[in-house]
């Protein structure tokens, strides 16, 4: 069974909106999001990839996120709310000053809180009839997930942020009366919850159609499990292994790797396997459904663990002590193509790859991808991240965002991996040879690599169009704060620059017939 997650040969960048530029502190889905897009467009690009664009929670990680069905309400754009008529541009005015080139979580945070503060209030006081019954509309569409998700969140507000397995008896365990109650003593804070859910949804379906309206499609990502502390562990208990106070009895991470000698702790909670089983997959239809009314494609993080999982015992504190235990495999994508169809997905087959992952993978034709960065150690992996070895139906990648950017790469040492300094050198004279370079601009000879291989789908992360080093680095794996924080700004994206990349992509046959055949003299 093939199914092409694409129709045509095709290239696009990395880019969460997160890292887009702006005056609020934090990319959002307001003007440069769209003027991002015009970018995408005007050097040939057809598609953009986000990472999970859900409502981030520890270490403001997109991968932990309090639920897998809502939107981060830290995206919704400020400028669109004046637009609508729900901020003023004196509400504006009192934005702080914000850095340009990172985002502060918690600056950010509180300043976006009041901004989606102010626009309720305006909402209930100026909305239209047609402006209510729009989000009226909106909560009985998404009601199976979004009251219990806006619940949730006014709870951790009551509760000054804490877990939800420290709350009240009662409504930790999500006795009946006790959760109708909190929803009557909180349905202000949870009408307003929901609000902000209806402004990231319809700002992102408006930036959606515009990303189309540019022959470009959007691909989303997945992460195969979910936070702890989410309203979907909450909600469902049942679906997880917790303990009986609550908590997890076991955990997902990584066995030792690249980028640590004791593994990756990632925390997250496993799931019931069984209970899923029972339901016919019924959440996780629900949750692919929910993504797929986002985004166009989706790429499936930790592919691997749906053949066989990492379950280390939820009291460890590293990952050396856990062992392989076997996940739903075919089963859960049966069940998944069944309900929606065929499933466009790109399957993340990165780590401890066996055959039975692979043969998972090409049961149901999801391309996998591939890391050019990794392509030059001494592993017997890397020879399939080389591109004399691609398969057309892959995606193929210069570095992803738990990667250090190319040029970081190139002139850093050991840095966070578990490799020797005569490992690094040994790496950098097989790329040498390799991609016939000395390393000048040896960002441009990766996207050089990438693009020109036979793979349908080559994605380059923005940091390594840009050049750009260590600095820019989005995600240092296993390390627990510091993350998620880098930002361009347009100064970066020169007119050379955009030209450059332009004419890579016509070489390689990348852009679309219908695109203009040259970058505007204005641009840039």
């Amino acid at each position: 069974m093939t199914q092409p997650t694409l129709d045509r040969r095709t290239s696009g960048i990395l880019l969460h909106p997160t890292s887009l530029p702006g005056r609020f502190g934090i990319g959002d889905l307001g003007p440069e999001a769209y003027r991002f897009a015009d970018l995408l467009a005007e050097t040939g690009q057809g598609l953009w990839q986000v990472l999970p664009l859900g409502p981030t929670g520890y270490g403001d990680s997109p991968y932990q996120c309090f639920s897998a069905f809502a939107g981060n309400p830290l995206l919704v754009s400020p400028e669109k709310l004046r637009e609508d008529g729900l901020l003023t541009t004196a509400d504006l005015a009192k934005a702080p000053e914000f850095p340009e080139e990172s985002v502060d979580f918690g600056a950010v945070i509180d300043f976006k809180r009041s901004v989606l503060k102010h626009a309720f209030a305006r909402f209930q006081k100026t909305a239209s009839t047609t402006a209510r019954q729009g989000f009226e509309g909106f909560r009985r569409e998404q009601a199976g997930w979004l009251g219990d998700f806006a619940l949730f969140m006014a709870l951790k507000d009551a509760h000054r942020g804490a877990s939800w397995t420290t709350w009240e008896r009662q409504i930790k365990t999500r006795l009946p009366q006790a959760v109708e109650q909190a929803r009557r003593d909180l349905e202000a804070e949870v009408r307003a919850h929901e609000f902000a859910q209806y402004l990231f949804f319809r700002q992102w379906e408006d930036l959606r159609t515009y990303v189309h309206a540019h022959a470009i499609q959007i691909m989303g990502d997945v992460p195969i499990f979910v936070a702890h502390d989410s309203a979907d562990v909450w909600a469902h208990p049942e679906l997880f292994v917790l303990a009986a106070d609550g908590g997890p009895a076991v955990v997902a991470g990584v066995p030792p790797d690249y980028f640590s000698e004791t593994g990756q702790l990632w925390g997250n909670p496993l799931y019931r396997w069984d209970m899923m089983t029972r339901t016919g997959y019924a959440w996780w239809i629900e949750r692919f459904r929910a993504v797929l009314g986002l985004v166009d494609l989706v790429r499936l993080d930790h592919f691997r663990g749906f053949e066989a999982y990492w379950e280390v015992p939820g009291k460890d504190k590293t990952a050396v002590n856990g062992r392989w235990v076997k996940g739903p495999g075919a089963a859960l994508f049966e069940a998944l193509q069944a309900a929606l169809g065929p499933l466009p997905i790109v399957a993340e087959n990165l780590g401890v790859i066996t055959p039975e992952v692979e043969a998972l993978r090409e049961r149901f034709g999801f391309p996998g991808m591939a890391i050019l960065q990794f392509a030059f150690g001494s592993d017997d992996s890397a020879e399939s991240f080389k591109p004399h070895n691609y398969p057309r139906h892959l995606a193929a990648y210069t570095g992803t965002h738990d990667n250090d950017t190319i040029d970081g790469w190139w002139s850093g040492g050991v840095g966070d991996s578990t490799r020797t300094q005569d490992d690094v050198e040994a790496e950098r004279d097989n790329c040498r040879q390799y991609l016939g370079t000395e390393g000048r601009e040896i960002h441009w000879a990766f996207v050089r690599a990438v693009l020109a291989s036979v793979a349908d789908l080559a994605v380059i992360p923005l940091q390594d169009v840009l050049g750009l080093g260590s600095e820019a680095r989005m995600n240092v794996p296993a390390k627990p704060n510091g993350n998620w924080r880098w930002r361009f700004f347009w100064g970066q994206v020169t007119h050379a620059l955009r030209r450059r990349l332009r004419g890579m992509t016509e070489i390689y046959g990348r852009v679309p017939a219908t695109r203009p055949t040259k970058v505007p003299e204005t641009a840039g």
